[in-house]
């Protein structure tokens, strides 16, 4: 039994295309990716920023944290704490917001490897195991089957669990839906008036 990035895409029905670059230490290395220049979009207020240093998500503005949310829970899933933003993460961050295309099956594959690898982590992308295992024919018999949601709701309790607080008795309860298709993962991102002051 094999598998690499590329029968992975087609037996989840998503494209083989794009960057093909993961690196988990230190930052990728591909044409027009500049770390200083992605940080100064991430940090606009912080001149001191710099590819060197240790990265928080406390000081993102409000969309870049949900970007970063969306990223650690659904595209590069992570164990432990959130606080902290990976080089690969950025990375992923400039490719969503500068609309360049990285090859998710690749991705998927070295973050599940690298999982395998450490002592102490969970793997990641747990539904996808379902689609393998029904490719390669081994039987499920006597599995129970879970029933995924399509999409996730983020409002004021999540929101709050993330760090943010009400300010200036400001309350506010609007949505934010992350959909996600069923036979593409490439998220569709739509923010409803989200304003933190």
């Amino acid at each position: 039994m094999y598998l690499d990035a590329r029968i992975l895409a087609s037996i989840l029905h998503i494209p083989h295309t794009g960057i093909y670059v993961f690196e988990h230490k230190k930052w990728p290395e591909v044409e027009g990716f500049h770390p200083n220049q992605i940080l100064s979009i991430l940090y606009p207020n912080d001149p001191n920023v710099h590819p060197n240093m240790a990265l928080t998500t406390n000081r993102l503005s409000v969309d870049h944290r949900l970007l970063h949310h969306l990223i650690v829970h659904q595209i590069l899933p992570t164990g432990g704490g959130y606080a902290k933003l990976s080089r690969m993460q950025v990375f992923i961050m400039w490719c969503i917001i500068s609309k360049i295309e990285f090859c998710f099956p690749l991705l998927i594959l070295k973050t599940m490897v690298r999982a395998f690898s450490q002592k102490k982590s969970v793997l990641p992308y747990g539904s996808l195991l379902t689609l393998l295992f029904l490719h390669y024919h081994i039987p499920l018999d006597g599995e129970i089957s879970t029933k995924l949601k399509k999409e996730d709701t983020y409002n004021k309790s999540t929101l709050n669990r993330m760090g943010w607080k009400k300010e200036q008795g400001i309350n506010r309860t609007e949505t934010v839906r992350i959909c996600q298709g069923t036979k593409n993962p490439y998220l569709n991102i739509s923010y409803h008036n989200i304003s933190y002051r």
